[in-house]
């Protein structure tokens, strides 16, 4: 059986709120993996989660903010987030993100394996209190 091909354009509205609190909009879904636009409005703070299951990378698009991530047991970081870089966040990881600059903080993220719904997110004690 052969692979069909699949295109989809960037959704004018979220489809929904993610756990943390960031716009969603989905983009498409193969068995390993899937892709999403999450976007944050300024002044506006995450949620800090946990994922049971799956692991991500994402990509900033625009805006500025910064990434808080914690491993249990091991290294925690801050890192500053704008168009062009790029972040993982491994299986377990603690994290949270914040915008602040003018413009939202938008970003295509990998979610391996495909996300299976609001309850892979946990809510942990993050580094900000979330908005």
């Amino acid at each position: 059986m052969m692979n069909r091909f699949e295109t989809k354009r960037l959704p004018d509205a979220a489809d929904a709120i993610a756990p943390d609190g960031s716009e969603v909009r989905l983009l498409l879904q193969r068995p390993a993996g899937s892709m999403a636009h999450f976007e944050l409005q300024p002044g506006r703070t995450s949620r800090a989660v946990t994922h049971r299951t799956v692991e991500e990378i994402w990509f900033f698009l625009s805006g500025e903010g910064e990434m808080w991530r914690k491993q249990s047991g091991g290294p925690e970081d801050i890192v500053r987030v704008e168009p062009g870089v790029c972040v993982t966040i491994p299986l377990g990881t603690h994290f949270q993100f914040r915008c602040v600059g003018r413009v939202p903080l938008a970003a295509v993220a990998i979610t391996m394996p495909p996300w299976p719904g609001d309850n892979e997110a946990d809510f942990v004690t993050g580094k900000w209190s979330g908005t």
